[in-house]
This record gives structure tokens, C-alpha cells and sequence, in this order.
């Protein structure tokens, strides 16, 4: 029997009760504590600490059953690999695209211009665990990056929440299942599909309080750094918000303009997550709600179960602009002139290093290190410039992670003939479709 969608309307509840007006509340409620009283603030970090420990608890099983599932559901292995292949050609694409605004961005602006930073002054011991961490990514090279997808355990993956490599046991997995098919193949889909489910449901209860998380992590920010403390950096951190919302609303707007969507509109859908990803800083934290969210709009499992936790840390449009804005940012900052050689080799060498980073507050400054060790002309030691921002920053570049992602798994959809249009244009129209068959 088919499926029938009708548009319900929606009933009006209380303001209050929303997931969306509770967490503006929270970030309103944590920038007056931040300013009132600083080390009360400090103290509440806590709490966004624990949220996000919850998330990570649940994230990596939740991306492995999706991922087994979409796969095994599909039936066709072809498919499965098609929508892999053009995945990656996207991904590619929009990294390189994003790299390249985040150069001509920096040159046309010049942030970091008028400093004249003398790198002698410049705190070494502040970069700590950064510069080893990146030293060691930079001495392993592509060979070792690749070995390092391959996970030592199963169980390994899972337990350090190593998306990537769940990822990759879970194609694996996955592919089996559907080679194995039949009666046997069907009892684990099965089993698979309903552990899915659970986690889902035990994901909604943990975003229940997301408010307290982004309280926690907001008055944080403002307790510990202030707005005096950004004054220095003010034009880098608000020429990075510009890039994202160029590259959002031009480059990924025209993209979904050109599979009949609108970006207005499809952020409006996700304005819950956005708000929170903002907050926190963390893409993570709303990855299973996302990807049920691009179902109900109409995407197919299988194709959001590959695309999304692949994108994660395959298709990193914000920081893609971030690498090579911060590396001439440096540069400039501390009058270090760049060649069209030296440039070319920054965005060859983000486009390696990109693929490292995962959507967590910290990773960005290792692998902007790494970047910035294989580019020996800009002194490394100027990652102390953008340590005390990167918080700020991360906002903004988890948040475009995660806008980029999404307009990824919509785009592989439609070329893939994978996308209901009928029921995406009525869910980003406001209205609840609701399945009659359902029950």
C-alpha cells in the first residue's frame, strides 16, 4: 500500500514550551550572567561540558546503526557506491570553493594588516599540547592518515567516538548484511533498526536540556573572555562570520536554488539546531536530529545514513574557510609576505588537512598548526594570535559545518532522484505531513 502525506495543520503551543524559544532564553539569560557575574559564569561551564558528554555518549552507535541500516536497506550495492562517488565529487568541490573564499576574503580585507606582531613576543608555551599534536599529524602524512581510518578494534572506534572510523566498520558492516540477505540478514537489519530507534528516542530526551548546555557554554564565553578581550582580533572574527554567511547564502543558496529549494527557508526548518550547534560550538551535538530531520523532509535514509557522517569529516565548508583566512591572517599580522607559490601551496595542503578535522571545539587550532608547519614562511607561533578567539570563531565555523552538510546530503538526494519534492516543499512551507498509514 502506498504511502499518503496530507498537510495537517499545526496546533499552536505555548512559546515557552519550544526547544527554539528555550534556548534563545538560555543564550540571553548566559550573556547577562557572563557580564554580572564572571566567575559564577566560569563555574557554569559544567554544564555545557556535561550536555556535550551526553551527546558524545550516544553519537557514534547512533551513526553506525543509521549507516549499516541505510546501507543494507538499500538493497543495491551499486547505489550504494554511486551515491558514495558523488558524495566525494561534491564534497571536493565545495572545499575547494570554500578555501578559495577564505583566501580572496583575507586578501581583499586584510585583517590582520596594521598589527605588526614581532613573533619574539608571542607566547610559545600558550600553543601547549596544539603544536605537538599538529607536528605529529604533519610527520604521519596521507598514508598514515588513511591507516589511521582503519580502526584497531571495532569496539575501539566506538568507545574514543572516532566518527570515521565508526564509519568505516559500519560500511563494512553494512555491505555484508546486504551480501549476506535472506532470513539471517533480515534479523540483524532488523535488530540493527530497532537499537536505531531507541537511540533515537533516548537522543530526545538528552536534547530536552539542551537549554542548560547552551547556558553553561554562552556564560562561559562571556564570564572568562568579555568583549574588551576581543578588540584586538574583532576584524578577523567578524570577517569570518561574513564569510560563512557569503558562502551560506550565495554559494550554498545558489546550489539549492538550483535543485528548486530555498536556504531561507531550509534554515528556517532547522532553526532549532542551528541555534544550538551556535551555542555550544559543536556540530556533534545535533547530528542524530539532523538527520532524522532531512528524512522528514523528504531525503531517503539510505542517503542520509552515507552522506551526513560521511560530510562530518569529509565536507567542512566553515573551516575550509577558517584555514586559509587564519593562515593569511597570520601572515599578515606578522608582515610576512606571501608568494602565489606559497598560496598555492596553502590550499593544496588544506585540502588534505581539512579532511582531518572533526566538528569539535579544539581540533581547528591542531590542524591549522599542521597547515601552518608545512607553509615554513608564516611562523607557526602565530596560532597564539587566534587561540583566545577560537571559541568565537568555532561558533560560527561549526555552525557553517553543519548548514554545509546538510545542503550536501539535499543536493546528493536530488541528483541521486532521491529526494521527495512534493513533501519538501510542504515541510519547508510550514506544514506537518503526516503519514496515514502510519499506525
Amino acid at each position: 500500500m502506498a504511502t499518503i502525506t496530507t498537510a495537517a495543520p499545526v496546533a499552536r503551543k505555548p512559546i515557552y514550551t519550544s526547544l527554539f524559544a528555550q534556548v534563545l532564553m538560555a543564550l540571553v539569560l548566559g550573556i547577562v550572567l557572563g557580564m554580572a557575574t564572571p566567575d559564577f559564569a566560569i563555574s557554569l561551564k559544567i554544564l555545557s561540558d556535561a550536555f556535550l558528554k551526553l551527546i558524545t555518549m550516544i553519537v557514534a552507535p547512533i551513526v553506525f546503526c543509521v549507516v549499516v541500516h541505510g546501507i543494507a536497506g538499500a538493497g543495491d550495492l551499486k547505489k550504494v557506491g554511486r551515491v558514495g562517488v558523488k558524495a566525494l565529487i561534491y564534497f571536493e568541490t565545495m572545499t575547494t570553493v570554500a578555501l578559495v573564499v577564505g583566501l580572496l576574503l583575507a586578501f581583499i580585507f586584510g585583517p590582520g594588516h596594521g598589527m605588526n606582531i614581532d613573533t619574539s613576543h608571542l607566547d610559545a608555551n600558550a600553543l601547549g599540547s596544539y603544536a605537538d599534536r599538529a607536528k605529529n599529524l604533519k610527520g604521519e602524512g596521507i598514508g598514515s592518515f588513511l591507516l589511521n581510518i582503519i580502526p584497531t578494534t571495532s569496539f575501539d572506534a566506538l568507545s574514543r567516538n572516532d566518527v570515521l572510523q565508526v564509519l568505516f566498520f559500519a560500511i563494512i558492516f553494512g555491505v555484508s548484511l546486504a551480501l549476506v540477505g535472506g532470513e539471517k540478514g533480515e534479523k540483524v537489519a532488523s535488530m540493527v533498526d530497532a537499537v536505531s530507534t531507541v537511540l533515537f528516542r533516548a537522543m530526545g530526551l538528552i536534547v530536552r536540556v539542551a537549554p542548560l548546555g547552551v547556558l553553561g557554554a554562552v556564560a562561559y564565553t562571556v564570564g572568562k573572555y568579555g568583549v574588551g578581550s576581543l578588540k584586538q582580533l574583532v576584524s578577523l572574527v567578524a570577517l569570518f562570520y561574513v564569510s560563512v554567511a557569503i558562502f551560506v547564502l550565495g554559494v550554498l543558496g545558489a546550489v539549492m536554488a538550483f535543485c528548486g529549494l530555498n536556504i531561507f527557508k531550509f534554515l528556517s526548518y532547522l532553526r532549532e539546531e542551528l541555534t544550538i550547534v551556535l551555542a555550544t560550538a559543536s556540530s556533534d551535538a545535533v547530528l542524530p536530529q539532523i538527520m532524522r530531520k532531512l528524512e522528514r523532509l523528504g531525503v531517503k535514509d539510505s542517503v542520509v545514513g552515507l552522506v551526513i557522517p560521511t560530510g562530518y569529516s569529509f565536507n567542512l565548508d566553515a573551516f575550509s574557510i577558517y584555514l586559509t583566512l587564519a593562515v593569511v591572517f597570520i601572515a599578515q599580522a606578522t608582515n610576512v609576505p606571501l608568494s602565489f607559490g606559497d598560496l598555492m601551496l596553502v590550499l593544496g595542503i588544506s585540502l588534505v588537512t581539512s579532511k582531518g578535522a572533526h566538528g569539535v571545539p579544539g581540533s581547528a587550532i591542531v590542524i591549522l598548526a599542521a597547515t601552518l608547519n608545512a607553509v615554513p614562511s608564516i611562523p607557526a607561533i602565530g596560532l597564539v594570535l587566534v587561540l583566545s578567539v577560537d571559541w568565537f570563531i568555532g561558533m560560527a565555523r561549526a555552525l557553517g559545518n553543519l548548514i554545509g552538510n546538510c545542503v550536501a546530503t539535499v543536493v546528493v538526494a536530488a541528483w541521486e532522484g532521491d529526494l521527495d519534492y512534493a513533501k519538501a516543499h510542504q515541510v519547508l512551507d510550514g506544514a506537518e505531513v503526516v503519514d496515514v498509514t502510519a499506525g
